[in-house]
């Protein structure tokens, strides 16, 4: 630590919250990695974390500072997270000094994407694709989905691109996956506009927030719980906001098909198949641990399938989420890096998130009982999801925090 005083080691320790936060740490996990971090430092601190603020206090009372910082919290960035990782970890082996260790984090978070922009926005149709296939959608509506799929990608691209508000994406994207639908089954060929675009939209759908929300209550992280809760919610009603303003204005394109296309078992096992590297390149992880992520997302979807199939899904939730957990555990314990990145990929597949949107659609069609069973059965598989990954971490605890 030579040439840094304490001021310096302060500011260093929030751009390590911030790179966190800003990477899909949740707190539960960024406080505590903090903590450790810290200490290795011979720095005594205390960390609050939501998803809008980082705030942590150095030293004690009358010399105690106390720091504050506005960030916004990000999708999990698997390659960042494992980078962030390996860097502190020299630096709590004293093989890098603070000055090095915040020299190669800015490094790291300044480096390009994993992957290409192209190459993710077609990943995310076909990510929405697959969704089409388990929601026993025809191939015309598998194809469609796919391809607004990728629509909503290149308009999240263009987001950040021009620098628009960030909370306009979601109203906008639900329009235009509405109307697109719509429009299609009026001009082209009749369709399920509502399963193609619930199929287009999942990948913006927040069942993975809403999870972690679950978990950070769980574990005592209210004010974190309580704002990222706060915050799916809003995410889903203004997405849903959009769908409904595109189906009252062409509501009378709807034009179902007149005999209903069920697709082979085949198609069913491919879409298992290509899942989980669609997963993986949104979550950015390397090509080398795919095979790891193939394991953990069928292991857990799996478990979640056969115990969901004969206990009923809130067993099946569990278990496939205790699957998960436990898996990505293991990943931790024996490569010695984060169990985020196994886990992201792994609990996605598995989120209640098309729930929540069925809920609203229903109670937009005045259908209110049939409107709470979908929530009320949304927040159930969403605590059964955290009941298990907390099992997991009880079963396994991983070896890294991250």
């Amino acid at each position: 630590m030579s040439g840094f005083d304490s001021r310096d080691i302060y500011a260093f320790l929030m751009r390590v919250g911030e790179l966190l936060h800003q990477h899909g740490t949740p707190s539960h996990r960024l406080e505590r990695v903090m903590s450790k971090i810290s200490k290795s430092l011979k720095i005594e601190s205390v960390f609050l974390y939501t998803p809008t603020s980082l705030i942590a206090s150095f030293g004690r009372s009358p010399h105690e500072q106390t720091l504050m910082r506005r960030v916004d919290s990000g999708t999990v960035d698997a390659d960042k997270l494992i980078r962030f990782d390996e860097i502190l970890e020299e630096l709590e082996a004293g093989a890098l000094s603070v000055s090095q260790a915040a020299e190669k984090l800015e490094q790291a978070a300044a480096a390009p994407p994993l992957y290409s922009t192209w190459f993710t926005s077609l990943a995310c149709g076909v990510g929405c694709a697959t969704v089409a296939v388990f929601f026993g959608g025809s191939s015309i509506e598998v194809s469609v989905a796919g391809f607004i799929g990728v629509v909503i990608a290149i308009l999240e691209v263009l987001q950040s691109k021009f620098a628009i508000e960030r909370g306009l994406i979601f109203p906008v994207s639900g329009f235009v996956a509405a109307m697109a639908s719509l429009a299609f089954a009026r001009w082209v060929c009749p369709i399920d506009d509502r399963l193609v675009t619930l199929a287009s939209l999942v990948i913006l759908l927040p069942g993975f927030v809403f999870t972690t929300a679950l978990t950070e209550l769980a574990v005592g992280h209210l004010s974190a719980g309580a704002a990222r809760l706060a915050g799916a919610c809003a995410t889903l009603l203004t997405l849903f906001l959009g769908v409904a303003i595109a189906w009252k204005i062409g509501e009378h394109w709807r034009a179902l098909p007149l005999s209903i296309e069920t697709l082979s078992l085949g198609y069913q096992w491919i879409a298992i198949a290509i899942a989980p590297a669609a997963f993986a390149v949104l979550f950015r992880v390397r090509v080398s641990r795919w095979l790891l992520i193939y394991g953990v997302c069928l292991s857990g979807y799996f478990a979640a399938k056969f115990f969901g199939g004969r206990y009923g899904i809130e067993v099946g939730s569990f278990l496939g989420a205790l699957v998960v957990g436990c898996g990505s555990n293991l990943y931790a314990r024996w490569r010695d890096r984060p169990a985020m990145v196994p886990l992201a990929p792994g609990i996605i597949m598995l989120v209640p998130g098309s729930l929540g949107y069925r809920s609203l659609s229903a109670l937009l069609n005045r259908h209110t009982i049939e409107g709470v069973d979908f929530a009320f059965g949304t927040i159930l598989i969403g605590m059964s999801l955290v009941g298990g990954l907390l099992a997991s971490s009880a079963i396994i605890p991983p070896k890294r925090i991250l």
